[in-house]
């Protein structure tokens, strides 16, 4: 191997063809294929540098850019979840109830307004193998006295979609066996 003479960087002067056995190209045409070479001599059109990617911005040391959280995935039933006052509501066709009942309260036409009030179906047992069954509840959105009625009333939001729910109707089913109570739908 031969000892290079000239300094590096190496400054080849314009118009030269060769340098010792190596033929020397325009930058741009470095890395690029004859069909490239051939339009930009055609054109004329100089494509961006390939070769000086630290001068054109990218920095291999930078920290990855961060991704962006993922879009939420829209809830089952397309219920919109809210609150107001610290209550947090499933949907806004239940706090649009929720203030109904309050004004009915306030007229005294019901009483005792309770907001999502369980209610045990099967209690917790035991297995023969040791493990434990969990218990099974259902929580009712508004439970409250109707005056006129004279009775205790449990009311549950549903829309058509979910009134449908295999689960919620065994689970209405269950409330009527084991505690008598038929459960009202809004």
């Amino acid at each position: 191997m031969t000892k290079r003479s000239a300094p590096w960087p190496m400054y080849v002067p314009e118009g030269t063809k060769n340098v010792g056995t190596a033929r020397v190209r325009e930058d741009r045409t470095v890395g690029a294929s004859y069909a490239q070479r051939e339009l930009m001599r055609r054109t004329g059109n100089q494509p961006a540098s390939q070769f000086d990617d630290i001068a054109a911005g990218y920095d291999p040391f930078a920290d990855a850019p961060l991704m962006p959280p993922p879009a939420k995935k829209r809830p089952k039933y397309r219920n919109t979840k809210c609150e107001h006052n610290g209550i947090k509501f499933d949907s806004e066709k239940e706090r649009s109830r929720w203030f109904h009942l309050i004004q009915l309260q306030a007229a005294g036409r019901i009483r005792d307004l309770r907001l999502q009030v369980p209610y045990v179906l099967t209690a917790r047992k035991q297995r023969d193998d040791g493990s434990w069954e969990r218990a099974s509840k259902y929580v009712a959105d508004f439970v409250y006295f109707d005056v006129d009625a004279d009775k205790e009333v449990v009311e549950d939001v549903k829309s058509v979609a979910t009134r449908k729910n295999r689960t919620y109707i065994q689970k209405r089913k269950q409330m009527l066996a084991v505690h008598n109570i038929s459960v009202k739908e809004i």
